[in-house]
């Protein structure tokens, strides 16, 4: 009998060191700290300690109002649109210029191209591409009169003019947005740096161009900042002896000059930039880009003329191909 009790003391007596070991290490335990819940009274104390009921969704009467607002993100600064002017005229490269110039395009931010037609009516095939380049647009088109196509006079005047105009139009009966007038012809090739360069265009902003006026490239002279002369091969006696690439305008001098327009009376071959740029500025305004007038950002490249001498009069191809 003894020997049951003893066995059976020695299995429990492990169970019930284990549960005074657990009851001993609770008991040190440090009891949490009794506090008060806090009583928030419907009234606040007014002057003579009269009691005043509180308003729902205010401060009581008295109290300042705690300042949790926080400060608002500042808008971001609208981006200067860059309207881009292309005069153009149906050949045989018209399309591969145009599509080079809107592979260009399609990496500016913020641009709007203006192409007009020197036609009497628009393209199909210059409204198909428009269609397709998934550009902000506008499609234009106007004649050149017959007298004024003979050689050795001014192009693409009537088409600027008429750009021109749409621009004035559209921003006639609403506040003009900041804005950078461009004079993109569809045979030069253009670098993107020069469309940082010129967005930042106060009123006039001149740069270099390469291969023009018979030489590697023709630039504005400048000095402490300010034009002073012209590097040039061609005339170096005109008042702005720049090139149609050469140059941006900002759209509030083109709104606030609308007689400015390019000349046909008065103005001899090559002095259309010089002529149109005297009705809106001075050289004394211009503004040097493209690191003081030293880095060339566009070239006056031209497509070689064409060699269609084996084109076949009659015996065409059976399917029509647009090129």
């Amino acid at each position: 009998m003894k020997s049951v009790l003893f066995t059976r003391f020695f299995i429990l007596l492990p169970w019930i060191l284990i549960v005074i070991i657990m009851l001993d290490v609770d008991t040190r335990k440090p009891a949490p700290p009794l506090t008060p819940r806090p009583y928030f009274s419907p009234y606040a104390v007014g002057r003579g300690g009269a009691r005043l009921p509180l308003r729902r969704g205010g401060p009581a009467h008295g109290t300042q109002k705690r300042n949790q607002s926080r400060p608002q993100p500042q808008p971001e600064q609208q981006l200067p649109t860059i309207y881009a002017i292309t005069p153009t005229y149906s050949r045989p490269v018209q399309k591969a210029e145009l599509t080079r110039l809107a592979n260009t395009f399609r990496q500016v931010a913020q641009l709007h191209w203006i192409l007009v037609e020197d036609a009497a009516a628009r393209s199909e095939l210059v409204s198909r591409f428009l269609a397709r380049a998934g550009l902000p647009s506008t499609h234009l088109h106007v004649p050149t009169p017959r007298r004024y196509k003979r050689p050795g006079l001014p192009r693409a005047t009537e088409q600027r003019n008429a750009g021109l105009a749409w621009l004035r139009q559209r921003h006639q009966h609403q506040r003009a947005q900041p804005g950078v007038l461009f004079f993109a012809d569809d045979d030069n090739t253009y670098s993107l740096e020069l469309f940082q360069e010129m967005r930042t265009t106060r009123k006039v902003s001149v740069w270099p161009v390469g291969l023009v006026g018979g030489r590697r490239y023709e630039r504005p002279l400048v000095e402490n900042g300010k034009v002073v002369g012209w590097y040039t091969g061609w005339r170096a006696d005109r008042p702005f002896a720049i090139d149609m690439a050469g140059f941006a305008v900002s759209l509030q001098v083109i709104l606030s000059n609308p007689k400015a327009v390019f000349k046909r009376r008065g103005s001899q071959p090559g002095m259309q930039e010089s002529d149109f740029l005297k009705q809106i500025t001075t050289v004394e305004e211009l503004e040097p880009k493209a690191n003081n007038c030293t880095k060339v950002l566009v070239w006056h490249t031209r497509t070689e003329k064409v060699n269609l001498a084996n084109e076949p009069k009659y015996r065409l191809d059976t399917v029509k191909i647009e090129v």
